[in-house]
């Protein structure tokens, strides 16, 4: 992960990008990015949006993921730490329902 994460920095800097991407930016980049993955499954079923454009699905992932990296990064935060921290606090809030 920290090897992706030093890829990304590199490529923003190499651009000269770097000086946008503080944790307000990320967080908006994040948003909106999410909002065009969404735009993918707009007015069809997920069956057919996949079919019509996986790969656009894919690429919006894809920047969502790099943005959230770009984010933890900023912050100085393990996301995968996180994401075990979190599960763990849904665990709690959403226990195992024994079915009767």
């Amino acid at each position: 992960m920290k090897e992706l994460i030093n890829e990304i920095n590199q490529f923003n800097t190499d651009r000269g990008w770097g000086r946008n991407h503080d944790a307000r930016n990320l967080a908006i980049s994040i948003s909106l990015e999410a909002n065009e993955l969404l735009e993918c499954f707009q007015w069809q079923s997920a069956e057919d949006s996949i079919a019509k454009d996986k790969q656009a699905i894919i690429d919006e992932m894809a920047d969502v993921y790099i943005y959230l990296l770009q984010l933890s990064d900023v912050l100085g935060e393990d996301l995968v730490h996180a994401a075990r921290e979190k599960m763990k606090k849904n665990a709690i809030k959403y226990p195992i329902q024994v079915r009767t």
